[in-house]
């Protein structure tokens, strides 16, 4: 049996199995339910943004390989979590809110989802994910990698810069029922 982990040890986990897959969807749950509160509307919150809302996903793209997922668990706890993966040609939430395509862009890596537990935030657990998930997109061959990230989330796009991210004039627009437009800022930085 393996000795428990200390309550502040930081360890890094790959995302494969069903608990990973419901933690990964809990944080991103909370931090949608923190982080855009008065930009999506309160309805398409409340009625979509459920705990459990990415398991399906997270579980497809990892039986798929189309997107790997990585948690940081301080001691037992999950406290942050990071999806990256090759450029995929649209969201994986094509139909719901979003499509965007992804032309010129086909051969860069992408963060497809990032988000800290709201409790969590200021810690420097972004900092470990994004570093772990950028050196492995370069690792896999990616010169160069890309993250949406709304316009409007400043602390969001403040740490994007601190880590080489810096917006290359593209962006999506986001519909949410029934007249809410938000807009995802394309950042880039080479690998």
């Amino acid at each position: 049996m393996l000795p428990s982990p200390s309550p502040d040890e930081l360890r890094l986990v790959d995302a494969v199995t069903e608990e990973h897959f419901t933690a990964m969807s809990l944080i991103h749950a909370l931090g949608w339910r923190d982080t855009y509160k008065g930009y999506v509307p309160d309805e398409y919150m409340a009625r979509e943004i459920t705990d459990g809302r990415w398991i399906k996903v997270f579980r497809e793209n990892y039986k798929t390989g189309v997107c790997n997922g990585l948690l940081l668990y301080r001691g037992g706890v999950p406290v942050a979590c990071i999806n990256y993966c090759r450029a995929r040609k649209s969201n994986y939430n094509t139909g719901e809110v979003c499509t965007f395509e992804n032309a010129g862009y086909e051969d860069w890596g992408e963060i497809a989802s990032f988000y800290t537990h709201p409790a969590e935030r200021g810690k420097g657990y972004g900092g470990i994910l994004m570093t772990q998930a950028l050196a492995r997109l370069k690792a896999a061959g990616y010169r160069n990698a890309f993250v949406f990230v709304l316009r409007e989330n400043e602390k969001a796009r403040k740490f994007y810069a601190a880590h080489g991210f810096s917006w290359d004039g593209t962006h999506a627009d986001i519909h949410f029922p029934p007249d809410t437009v938000c807009v995802d800022l394309r950042y880039v930085r080479s690998l």
